[in-house]
C-alpha cells in the first residue's frame, strides 16, 4: 500500500513539473517546449510498467488533459499549425496502452512461470518424500531379508551345535564328579562347563530372534516391571559404582503386552546403560505419558556413540563390545516392535546416551 502510494506520487510530481516547465517557459524558445512535451512519456512509460494497462492509459489522459490547455490557449489553438502537438498528444495514449499492455502481459507470464515454478517444487517435495519412503521401505525389507537368512541359520545351528553341546555338557559334568572342588582339572571342567552353557545362549538368542515366540499378552503395568529391574540390576550398578535411578510416574503406566518379554527388552536396555557408564556415573529411567503412548526414557552419562555407530547398533550381529554378540538391540527392538512400539536411540559423543521406547496405552476399553 506504502509502495502504490509513493509511486502515483511520482507520477503526479513528474507530470506537475513538466506541465509547470511548459507554462512557464516563454513560447518563442520552441525547442525546449519540443523537449519538455517529450518528458511526458517518462511518467506514462512508468505508470504503464507499474499498474498495466489502466494505470498507462490513466496516466496519458492525465498529461493530454494538462497538456491540452497549454496547446489551445497559449498557442493560440491554430489546428494546422499545431497539428504535430494534437499527434503527440494521441501518440501519448497509444504508448501509455501499448506499454501497459505489454507490461500487464509480462507480469501475468512472471505470474504463471512463478506458479509452475511452485507446482515443480512442490512435485519435487512429494518425489523426494516418496523416495525417503520407499528408501525406508527397502532397509525394512532388507532386515526381513536378513531376518529370514537369520532363521534359517538359526535351524542349522540348533539341529547342528545344540545336541553336540548338550553331549559335551553331560560329559563334562560326569568327568567332573571324579575330581573334588580345588583340584585344577575340576575348575578346568567347570570353565568348560560355563562356556558351553554361554554357547548354548548364544544359539538360544538366534532362535529367538529369528523365530516369534508365543506371547502370553495381558494387562502390563510398566511401573512394575521397570521396578523388578532395577531390583535385578542394582547388585551390578553398586559393583560399578553407578547410580542407578527410576523417576516414578505420574499415575499407574498400564499398557497391553507380555511381561516376560517387556522385562527381557528392559534388562537388556539397562545392562547397556550400566556397561556404557563409567564408575561414578548415573543412569536414570524416566517415563511419560503422551497422548497415544508411555514413553519411557533410559538415559546414562557415558562416553556416547558416534553417529556412524549409532545408525547400525539395531542391526543384527554388529557390536562394540569384545565379547558381545551383536543380538540383544536386535532381539530388543523386535520384542518392542511385536508390542506395536517403537525403540529409538539418541546419543552424541561425550553427552551419553539416552534410549526412548514408546509403548501405546491402554484405553478405557481395555484395548491398546
Amino acid at each position: 500500500m506504502n509502495s502504490t502510494i509513493f509511486r502515483i506520487a511520482v507520477l503526479g510530481i513528474s507530470i506537475l513539473v513538466i506541465s509547470l516547465l511548459h507554462y512557464l517557459t516563454p513560447l518563442h524558445l520552441h525547442y525546449l517546449h519540443d523537449i519538455f512535451q517529450r518528458f511526458y512519456y517518462l511518467p506514462i512509460i512508468l505508470a504503464a510498467l507499474w499498474f498495466g494497462v489502466r494505470g498507462g492509459l490513466f496516466c496519458s489522459l492525465a498529461v493530454s488533459g494538462v497538456y491540452a490547455p497549454h496547446i489551445l490557449f497559449q498557442w493560440g489553438g491554430q489546428l494546422t499549425l499545431e497539428m504535430e502537438r494534437y499527434l503527440e498528444i494521441v501518440m501519448y495514449n497509444v504508448v501509455g496502452g501499448v506499454t501497459g499492455l505489454l507490461a500487464q502481459r509480462e507480469r501475468a507470464r512472471s505470474m504463471e512461470l512463478r506458479r509452475t515454478a511452485q507446482g515443480l517444487e512442490e512435485s519435487y517435495n512429494k518425489l523426494q518424500a516418496q523416495s525417503e519412503r520407499i528408501m525406508a521401505i527397502e532397509e525394512q525389507l532388507r532386515r526381513a531379508e536378513r531376518l529370514s537368512t537369520l532363521g534359517e541359520m538359526a535351524a542349522v545351528l540348533a539341529h547342528e551345535i545344540r545336541n553336540p553341546l548338550g553331549s559335551i555338557r553331560g560329559t563334562a559334568e560326569i568327568l567332573r564328579d571324579d575330581y573334588r572342588p580345588g583340584d585344577p582339572k575340576h575348575e578346568f571342567i567347570d570353565i568348560q562347563i560355563k562356556e558351553t552353557e554361554r554357547l548354548n545362549r548364544v544359539v538360544e538368542e538366534f532362535l529367538r530372534l529369528a523365530r516369534p515366540q508365543p506371547s502370553a499378552m495381558g494387562h502390563c503395568s510398566l511401573q512394575e516391571e521397570l521396578e523388578t529391574i532395577v531390583t535385578l540390576t542394582s547388585g551390578d550398578a553398586r559393583g560399578r559404582k553407578i547410580t542407578l535411578t527410576l523417576a516414578p510416574p505420574a499415575g499407574d503406566p498400564v499398557v497391553t503386552a507380555d511381561g516376560e518379554k517387556l522385562r527381557q527388552a528392559f534388562l537388556n536396555i539397562v545392562i547397556n546403560a550400566l556397561q556404557a557408564t563409567p564408575p561414578g556415573g548415573a543412569v536414570t529411567i524416566g517415563m511419560q505419558k503422551t497422548d497415544s503412548s508411555y514413553e519411557i526414557r533410559f538415559k546414562d552419562n557415558g562416553p556416547g556413540i558416534e553417529p556412524g555407530i549409532l545408525a547400525r547398533v539395531f542391526d543384527p550381529f554388529f557390536t562394540t563390545k569384545p565379547n558381545g554378540t551383536g543380538l540383544g538391540l536386535a532381539i530388543t527392538r523386535k520384542i518392542i516392535e511385536a508390542h506395536n512400539g517403537t525403540l529409538e536411540m539418541e546419543s552424541e559423543p561425550g553427552r551419553g546416551t539416552t534410549v526412548i521406547v514408546r509403548l501405546p496405552r491402554v484405553n478405557s476399553e481395555g484395548a491398546p
